[in-house]
């Protein structure tokens, strides 16, 4: 049987007498969207733009504005979330700052109007009304059942986490003043109508959060209003900001975001001090973004790890007191770029294996468990297999494999393992909301994932590739660990015995 993959318990950040905020479930209609693949998904919702013109002319480089007049896109719309939600939520324990904010632009800076502990509707249609604020909530999917259905789809098909915030605001108001983020960025109208400009990025494709001053962005590339039904991408990085018209009651729009800069500083569970150790915990500590620079920074390690295996001028000690003197000469600059270099060539050669780990981590164990409306159908389906059945895997797009040092503490050269890491274990009122980083060493840890030997990866690699497949014919020599393998599967609801066509 395989071992057990590990997490931290995360925390809600609720005090002990709070009233958790519970899921809502809404069941809709027929959706205008469709949710047959991640792929068709995100197709309806750009739709009538292609994959392939969006991607090669819009994604990550300019902005694209979707006008339509579709009464059931825009009734679809409408249902996602209105202001008679968030009086729902308010009785179910929203709290100021962690769940929902109140704010308003004024004379080009961002005020904040919350108050301290619980949400009370009362106040918050007064701050709407009277005030004229603007009201955010943060990750409706977590209450929402087809804003989970479709940030779950939208995370499948991008391999990266997609956050969300519901804004509210009302006649001849602005929320936020002019500003730029650190993500991709898809606005839905639901209703009413917005006024949104867009401008020149000062920073294209930025990693940070930050205000621009309204003096200092030139003229906007971009004006224009978005109805019920409309749809609204920018690369990160635009400055944009938005109002609602003085002729409308008020607007509320979706926003989706993904490929954004998170920080992850997972703690290594095992204290020793072997190369495999650091190295693993250096992956861990890395911005798990989605650039090229950070997959470089994920997968480099790794490599270093291999090529000191076997080329011996890797190994080599550091001159005496390189550590200690005010700065590293051109020769260790030489060494290091003759190091590199061999790297390079090396990997040109598929010498070098690339394995993904801290980004493939980071993902899989943040990202929403599948859209489903009951827990029964997470566990295990079915009979046990035997290797007279043929099996395939189920829940495939949350199912990832990794292939790492092993942590066990032994005396014997460090060993390769491959972890299947999966999300239905997920907590989707977590979703997007952050982790603690104070939990004690001490604390109780769940179990998620399954731990195999290297020489499993082969067969595993098969039941991904495959919708299905007769258990004799898995790539592996005895028939004890093909049993096994099809067991810790089953155990951990990833696979189930395939009806007979």
């Amino acid at each position: 049987m395989p071992n057990k993959g590990r997490r931290v318990k995360q925390r809600d950040g609720q005090e002990d007498d709070d009233v958790p905020v519970k899921q809502m479930k809404v069941v809709n209609g027929s959706a205008p969207l469709c949710f047959d693949s991640p792929r068709d998904f995100f197709q309806s919702l750009i739709g009538p733009v292609g994959l392939d013109e969006f991607f090669q002319q819009y994604w990550e480089q300019k902005p694209l504005v979707l006008h339509r007049s579709d009464p059931d896109l825009a009734s679809y719309y409408s249902s996602l979330f209105q202001l008679s939600d968030v009086k729902q939520l308010c009785a179910r324990g929203l709290r100021y700052a962690t769940d929902l904010n109140v704010c308003r632009c004024v004379n080009g800076k961002k005020k904040v109007l919350n108050k301290a502990g619980k949400v009370k509707f009362s106040q918050l249609k007064k701050d709407l009304e009277e005030r004229r604020a603007t009201i955010q909530l943060h990750q409706p999917q977590r209450f929402k059942d087809e804003l989970w259905r479709i940030q779950e789809r939208l995370e499948s098909f991008f391999g990266s986490l997609v956050g969300s915030n519901i804004y509210i605001t009302p006649e001849a108001s602005q929320g936020l003043p002019p500003h730029y983020d650190d993500v991709e960025v898809l606005i839905l109208q639901l209703e009413g109508q917005k006024h949104w400009r867009l401008y020149q990025p000062t920073v294209p494709l930025a990693r940070e959060y930050s205000l621009e001053p309204e003096d200092c962005i030139g003229p906007p590339t971009h004006d224009f209003i978005l109805q019920p039904g409309d749809l609204l991408y920018f690369p990160r990085g635009t400055i944009h900001q938005a109002d609602t018209p003085a002729s409308v009651e008020r607007s509320t729009h979706l926003t989706l975001s993904t490929y954004q800069n998170m920080y992850v500083c997972a703690r290594s569970q095992n204290k020793t001090h072997h190369l495999s150790n650091v190295i693993l915990c250096l992956q861990r500590e890395l911005l798990c973004f989605r650039s090229w620079g950070d997959f470089m920074l994920d997968v480099i390690p790794g490599c270093v790890f291999d090529c000191m295996r076997r080329d011996g001028e890797m190994r080599s000690g550091l001159p005496r007191n390189l550590l200690t003197a005010p700065s590293f000469s051109s020769d260790v600059n030489k060494h290091m770029s003759a190091s590199l270099r061999r790297l390079a060539d090396a990997l040109e050669r598929d010498d070098h294996e690339l394995r993904s780990t801290a980004m493939k981590r980071d993902f899989i164990s943040h990202r929403l468990p599948p859209y489903l409306l009951e827990q029964a159908e997470l566990e295990p389906a079915g009979k046990p297999p035997s290797l007279e059945d043929t099996v395939c895997l189920r829940f495939k797009e949350h199912l990832l494999l990794t292939v790492e040092p092993s942590q066990d503490n032994t005396d014997v050269a460090t060993e390769l393992v491959v972890f299947v890491l999966h999300s239905l274990k997920n907590k989707r009122e977590m979703h997007m909301m952050g982790t603690s980083d104070d939990d004690d060493d001490d604390d109780e840890e769940e179990e998620v994932g399954l731990r195999f030997p290297s020489s499993h990866l082969a067969a595993l690699e098969q039941l991904l590739r495959v919708d299905r497949l007769p258990a004799v014919q898995l790539q592996l020599l005895r028939d004890e660990d093909k049993a096994g393998l099809l067991l810790g599967l089953w155990s951990e609801g990833l696979l189930q015995v395939c009806q007979t066509p």
